[in-house]
């Protein structure tokens, strides 16, 4: 049985009257979905190699509010935001980092408006500096050599810029990194973002992901690297779709860095 992993709650720290260095924030899919849970674990597992003193909200979290938003229920939206600001001030929350780019982008980008000002990091982010620091130790192991092909999340890169930090990590495990056709800022959606991860697609001759699976499987990829759980699950399916999944992996970053050191 692997050591149990070691996740502390804010309210935890509080009770002791300490701070953490920094909040992880799960996000729901993170929290509930059964594959995201292993991106989470192996953040915390990478967390708690480089020495990072971190915590979680644990059932003080609550959803962002991101699909309410995307969806057009502003008003959902706003009530999800306030309670979610609330509870990360009285904690006095400087630094968050999450593995959701949705969760980040919204934070980042949407809390300040509402009284919520925080330093936000994408997990990949947080991963660089961690490397830059010399707290990390990314290098190639399993994935040595392996064709990796990177899908930019929407929220990551064309919403927020952030197009190296996890294509620098992913050269830090020493894999042979191919583009896609559509990549950084022509970058082509998974099919899940604005809320449609919850609905049934429009009518039409494809989906969303399928496109994007067969842009990925053209590279003829070893694993399709990913930095969100939507994504992940969108490309996910793709792949057994095209029943290919005993040829493709579909991994998030932090799950490769993780599984490269068999952590």
């Amino acid at each position: 049985m692997a050591e149990a992993l070691k996740v502390p709650t804010m309210a935890e720290y509080m009770a002791e009257g300490k701070k953490p260095e920094v909040l992880f924030w799960v996000g729901c899919s993170g929290s509930f979905d059964d594959r995201a849970k292993k991106i989470t674990k192996a953040f915390v597992k990478l967390l708690n190699r480089a020495g990072v003193d971190f915590a979680v909200l644990g059932t003080e979290e609550s959803c962002t509010g991101d699909p309410a938003k995307r969806a057009g229920n502003e008003f959902l939206f706003q009530m999800q935001a306030v309670t979610n600001i609330e509870v990360l001030n009285g904690y006095e929350i400087k630094k968050i980092v999450t593995a959701c780019p949705h969760c980040f982008n919204t934070i980042k980008n949407e809390y300040p408006a509402l009284g919520g000002n925080y330093e936000v990091m994408h997990h990949t982010q947080f991963l660089k500096a961690l490397l830059n620091e010399g707290r990390l130790k990314v290098e190639g192991g399993k994935f040595k050599g392996k064709r990796i092909t990177f899908h930019d999340p929407c929220y990551l890169g064309r919403g927020n810029g952030e197009y190296e930090a996890p294509r620098d990590l992913l050269r830090k495990l020493e894999v042979e990194l191919v583009e896609m056709r559509n990549c950084k800022r022509n970058g082509l959606c998974c099919g899940a973002g604005g809320a449609q991860m919850f609905k049934e697609p429009e009518p039409g001759t494809k989906d969303v992901n399928i496109k994007r699976t067969e842009e990925a499987m053209e590279v003829k990829p070893d694993v399709v690297a990913a930095g969100c759980p939507f994504c992940n699950t969108m490309l996910t399916d793709g792949v057994k779709n095209k029943e290919k999944e005993d040829n493709i992996e579909v991994m998030d970053v932090a799950e490769m860095i993780a599984n490269a050191d068999d952590l």
